[in-house]
């Protein structure tokens, strides 16, 4: 019987001092203060050790809030970072749609551009066949005398049409007769700019 006593007392002791152990190593008692007359009793030194206060306790939620406070910080800064690149790119984007705006509006404006020259053109070259036609219809002398109160790029520009209109009704064209009648020098020159500028001109 007091041999069961001794080892249940055995057994008592042994658990109290782990259990000492492991609450000193949650940092939830000091063991060495707990121990301290114990190893005064067997002529220990006790060492010392700071002394905690209450509020220095390891607090296992705080430890937890903390780590999930941390990786909330770390996410943040991840998420931060990736927007600071989705700006980054929208900015290029934006950059990008704003020089195709200013490419699309050049290429509008051109377009316009062109439009209204053919337009002229149409304009100019109707004009052109009109002012021929009446011009083939007066007498010679009269013809001519307005062709000289004209320009030579309009005076060639009429003779060209006039040719023209004569071999698509397949007759005989006034332009020569027309040469005949003009000063010398200025019938010259027109044939000299006629035969020296492209038939488009």
């Amino acid at each position: 019987m007091a041999g069961r006593v001794i080892v249940l007392l055995l057994l008592v002791a042994v658990l109290g001092a782990g259990g000492i152990l492991w609450f000193d190593y949650l940092n939830i008692i000091d063991a060495k203060a707990v121990l301290s007359p114990l190893s005064r009793f067997i002529g220990r030194q006790e060492r010392s050790q700071p002394k905690t206060t209450p509020e220095e306790y390891l607090n296992l939620d705080a430890e937890r809030l903390a780590v999930r406070i941390e990786a909330l910080n770390l996410r943040n800064m991840e998420v931060d970072t990736r927007q600071k690149d989705l700006d980054s790119r929208y900015g290029e984007i934006e950059q990008m749609a704003q020089e195709l705006e200013e490419r699309q509006k050049t290429l509008d404006e051109r377009e316009n551009s062109l439009r209204a020259q053919a337009a002229d053109a149409d304009s100019r070259d109707r004009n052109i066949e009109e002012n021929a036609r009446i011009l083939n219809g007066m007498p010679p002398e009269r013809a001519v005398g307005i062709m000289s109160a004209m320009d030579d790029q309009d005076v060639i520009d009429v003779l060209r049409k006039s040719e023209e209109l004569a071999r698509a009704a397949g007759s005989t064209s006034l332009v020569p007769y027309w040469l005949s009648l003009m000063e010398p020098q200025r019938a010259a020159e027109l044939q000299r700019k006629m035969a020296g500028r492209p038939q488009s001109l």
